[in-house]
């Protein structure tokens, strides 16, 4: 298969209720270590909140991220509830009218969280935060089509990028946001708005995979 229906695409946005349930932890832990240290456990509770509703649903991918978007935005504290709030608002927005998602479509569900993010943020590549993720991530996925990979390929070019954006924000110096008061001192510790992003876009791509080899078994 080369793409899978978005009325069954609500099942990514379970595996990330999962995720980020799972890692709540590890994201408060980094982020206490330079900054609030809520990230976790309010980005926990978001999607916690974003459950229930989602089950009385249609469950399809584009509604589910509506919803996810507006419990984001008016439901939990802290910066990264409207960061991630436009994000999947405008995910949202590129695939509705999609009733079957495929490498294109995905393409410009992420290039529009992207630039939806960079509407409302002053940050940008190199300021250590989700952008050192996003937006390596989003230009590994449309290099990948541009050269003729499949969706998968281009999936798995966007989890590496991702990775190594996440993974770089370590020895980077915080210049947005309450971290970057501490200067030099933030050095040594990842960002947990980049570690979040990364665990967002790797569970949606595996998820979306697995839908994909799934559909070529039926």
């Amino acid at each position: 298969m080369t793409s899978f229906r978005n009325a069954e695409g609500g099942r990514i946005l379970l595996a990330l209720a999962d995720a980020v349930h799972d890692h709540r932890q590890v994201l408060s832990d980094l982020d206490g270590a330079i900054g609030d240290g809520d990230h976790g456990i309010n980005l926990n509770k978001g999607f916690t909140l974003f459950l229930e509703p989602f089950a009385a649903s249609d469950g399809s991918l584009s509604q589910g991220l509506d919803l996810l978007s507006t419990i984001l935005m008016t439901k939990i504290g802290g910066a990264m509830g409207p960061l991630y709030g436009f994000f999947f608002k405008a995910m949202a927005a590129a695939s509705r009218d999609a009733e079957n998602v495929d490498a294109a479509v995905f393409g410009a569900m992420i290039s529009s969280g992207r630039e939806a993010i960079g509407k409302i943020s002053q940050a940008k590549p190199g300021d250590k935060t989700l952008l050192d993720v996003l937006v390596p991530a989003e230009t590994a996925y449309q290099g990948a089509l541009k050269e003729g990979g499949t969706f998968e390929a281009a999936l798995e070019a966007m989890i590496r990028a991702a990775t190594a954006g996440r993974d770089v924000t370590k020895e980077m110096i915080a210049r947005i946001g309450r971290a970057s008061r501490l200067g030099e001192r933030s050095r040594g510790t990842m960002d947990a708005g980049a570690v979040s992003c990364c665990l967002i876009l790797e569970t949606m791509a595996r998820s979306i995979m697995g839908m994909l080899d799934a559909g070529r078994m039926v």
